[in-house]
């Protein structure tokens, strides 16, 4: 359990900057992340051979730089994350699988891009299996099994059972082996992910899944992936998982594998939010605050073409005010909302759409409200719903502050786009 407040409700400053000057430079929203936070995340994964991020969770190419310098490679889940990967200097020809496309289908630019490139493929359906094989035979695969069970923060984040469409269903493994066999394919590598934000019960449920499905598969295997969802903090009282002791459990998985084929066998991590999730803020300034009846509203300048967490699966985000003026220690219940014009655009609110309240200090207009733990699906899943423009991003490392991303301007909204002649 945390034994100290995680989440203030003021704040004054993001990684060691004042908030008032990156209100100043950078304007709001923007999104802030900071590199020490993933760096210390990182830290924490060392027991695992490998790291592979699952850059989907936040997918700028100074981040993925970030990744790649501190010796984590990256998962891609399309052709435009192998670009990414690509431009943020991860080679793509390399023996160590520095990139690795993940996904339940090949389009069709997506097949020609890992066979023209040699991209190692975590195949998650029979037919990408045949298609692969059919382009490209006798390659080295990874296959994504379902286990045939899952959990998560929401049903959205499930990724495991009959439930999801994620992965090769578990019982049809031996098809499987046998449509890579067709196509001289070999079955090198193994991942299960079953959810993201899911608990320790549930993580370890997956290990001795892994096992029997390992075991089925035979000598050809080289690795092992524990997958993702590792759970991050959003409240106070939310509990760390014990990472030492989720290492030990696949640790024994592996050396048991080791021991029953002969030979060594590389134990993968895949994070995405666990990495990422709490070095970012996205910073919002309150422009209007109205009561409607009983209820009072704070609208901030940022909607859920920024965040959209909250609005699909009531995800919860730690709140701080930053006051321009006169400070005070008086708290009272708000709804923050903001800008677009959709009802559902409400940042305080459970799953299924019930608008809820926080609490927090008695603010103004003008005043800053800073949206934590923000560095994960955030960005990446945002809009230009009503028009609005993609929010700026600036990574703040040791100090230096860093515009990663300018602010979309009116002109880029509308670029590409035409007026038949």
């Amino acid at each position: 359990m945390n034994t100290k407040q995680l989440f203030a409700p003021t704040r004054t400053e993001i990684s060691g900057i004042s908030i008032a000057d990156l209100a100043s430079k950078f304007g709001t929203p923007t999104y802030f992340y900071d590199a020490q936070t993933i760096r210390d995340r990182i830290a924490q994964l060392q027991q695992f051979d490998v790291i592979r991020y699952a850059q989907k969770a936040n997918s700028n190419i100074a981040i993925l730089n970030l990744m790649r310098l501190e010796g984590v490679v990256v998962d891609a889940v399309s052709t435009g994350e192998v670009h990414r990967a690509k431009a943020a200097g991860y080679d793509l020809t390399q023996a160590d699988h520095q990139v690795v496309y993940t996904a339940d289908i090949f389009d069709r630019t997506a097949l020609d891009l890992v066979v023209e490139h040699n991209i190692p493929v975590n195949c998650g359906s029979p037919d990408m299996i045949r298609q692969l094989g059919t382009a490209a035979p006798g390659r080295e695969i990874t296959l994504r099994i379902n286990p045939g069970f899952g959990h998560g923060h929401s049903a959205k984040t499930n990724t495991g059972g009959d439930t999801s469409k994620h992965g090769i269903w578990h019982e049809q493994l031996d098809e499987c082996i046998a449509i890579a066999k067709e196509h001289n394919l070999t079955v090198a590598g193994l991942h299960m992910h079953i959810g993201s934000g899911t608990d320790f019960e549930h993580l370890s449920q997956v290990c001795d899944a892994m096992l029997q499905t390992a075991l089925k598969v035979g000598a050809s295997l080289k690795t092992i992936s524990a997958g993702g969802g590792l759970p991050t903090p959003y409240k106070n009282d939310d509990v760390n998982i014990d990472v030492d002791r989720y290492f030990q459990l696949w640790d024994a998985v592996r050396k048991q594998l080791e021991s029953e084929f002969g030979h060594d066998v590389s134990l993968e991590i895949e994070p995405g939010r666990f990495l990422v999730a709490e070095s970012g803020y996205l910073l919002t300034e309150i422009r209007a605050i109205k009561k409607m009846g009983e209820k009072l509203y704070y609208l901030v300048d940022a909607g859920f073409n920024n965040l959209a967490r909250p609005i699909l699966y009531g995800a919860y985000h730690p709140m701080s005010i930053a006051f321009t003026g006169e400070s005070t220690s008086e708290v009272q219940d708000a709804i923050v909302g903001g800008p677009l014009c959709e009802s559902g655009d409400i940042f305080t609110q459970e799953e299924g759409g019930f608008v809820c309240s926080r609490e927090l200090p008695v603010a103004s207009v003008g005043d800053y409200l800073v949206i934590e733990c923000a560095g994960a699906y955030g960005f990446v899943m945002g809009s230009n719903y009503n028009s609005k423009p993609y929010a700026a991003e600036v990574l703040i490392d040791n100090g230096d502050v860093h515009l990663i991303r300018r602010q979309q301007t009116n002109d880029d909204l509308i670029a590409g786009e035409s007026i038949p002649s």
